[in-house]
């Protein structure tokens, strides 16, 4: 139903299921609702799975790992390693150490309940270790069986390059979105060049690009975004009217506004598999619709146009958030 991309030498769904919310930061979840979400995901057709040990401090691996528990060889596996602690506004504690990595896979295969995983992602570059020893270390886990892909998320071009000298990187993810376009820059044409996979997280803007604008006109105190740049004061406000103009975009397309944002994504190139987040079975057969959306070379010029590179307001994360990233 959604299609298939590849990543590398690794074949995913078109869209893949971004598992976070079901454990970490978008307020209360329900397991039992999110093992069916799960289930219909792989229903659809939305086989790409994507979690990390940090997500719920572990909880989510072990969700996940139920929910895939009598249906693994249905579903292509992806979780990430590196980050030890959240501090809050994209601020982390990261660890890159070869033996760090070889612990941490041990950890996930036994809360995912899995003998090998997929995609293992580096979930944030540690500054303190060469990038050539963090992959090095990987790749001995390739060679263990216990994972079969390597990715990386958030780093540079140079980055990027040099991990992939050293083994095959079939995927990077980072934040991309109508609202978030930073990758496109230097990032994106490299990962094209050496046969990368882009898998974008955060592909409707942490929401902002669902058309529920009530709710960021009124987001609960203890909503992480209030932390975000990009969703504080007159950011806030300008960003609202950016995404306002993707609702009306979606109005003459005849979809919703998450539609629009997710197949101008999957427009941008075949190598690019977004893996949008939810809780809820509605919003996920909503999302995987996008699949199925074919936009016009008009229609994509009109929501470029909508929201230009550049036009949003403030950073994705705090300045010392945005430290983590681009490494």
């Amino acid at each position: 139903m959604v299609g298939r991309r590849r990543l590398g030498d690794l074949e995913v769904s078109a869209l893949g299921l971004g598992c976070m919310g079901m454990s970490a930061t978008y307020g209360p979840a329900d397991d039992d609702e999110s093992v069916e979400v799960i289930h219909r995901s792989v229903e659809l057709g939305v086989n790409f799975l994507d979690t990390s040990d940090v997500y719920g401090v572990g909880h989510n691996e072990e969700l996940v790992g139920r929910a895939i528990a009598d249906r693994r060889d249905q579903v292509v596996l992806a979780t990430k390693f590196g980050i030890r602690r959240v501090v809050g506004g994209g601020v982390v504690e990261v660890d890159g150490s070869p033996e760090y990595v070889r612990g941490a896979i041990d950890r996930s295969l036994k809360r995912l309940g899995v003998d090998t995983v997929d995609l293992y992602y580096l979930h944030r570059r540690d500054p303190n270790v060469p990038i050539e020893d963090t992959v090095g270390a990987m790749a001995e886990l390739v060679s263990a069986g216990k994972i079969r892909h390597l990715g990386l998320s958030e780093v540079s071009a140079e980055t990027l390059r040099r991990a992939h000298a050293v083994h095959p990187i079939a995927a990077l993810q980072s934040e991309y979105s109508l609202f978030n376009r930073g990758v496109e820059a230097e990032v994106l044409p490299v990962a094209r060049e050496l046969g990368v996979g882009l898998v974008p997280y955060s592909p409707v803007g942490r929401g902002l690009l669902t058309g529920d604008l009530d709710t960021f006109r009124n987001l609960p105190e203890n909503d992480f975004r209030r932390g975000l740049p990009q969703f504080q004061g007159e950011n806030l406000q300008r960003n609202i009217a950016l995404a306002e103009r993707v609702v009306g975009v979606a109005k003459t397309v005849g979809v919703t506004p998450v539609q629009v944002a997710l197949a101008w994504l999957l427009a941008q190139g075949e190598h690019i598999a977004p893996i949008p987040g939810t809780k809820r079975v509605k919003y996920l057969e909503e999302n995987a619709g996008a699949a199925e959306v074919s936009l016009t070379a008009d229609q994509l010029a009109e929501i470029t146009s909508a929201v230009p590179a550049g036009a949003v307001a403030g950073d994705r994360y705090t300045p010392e958030g945005m430290k983590a990233v681009n490494r």
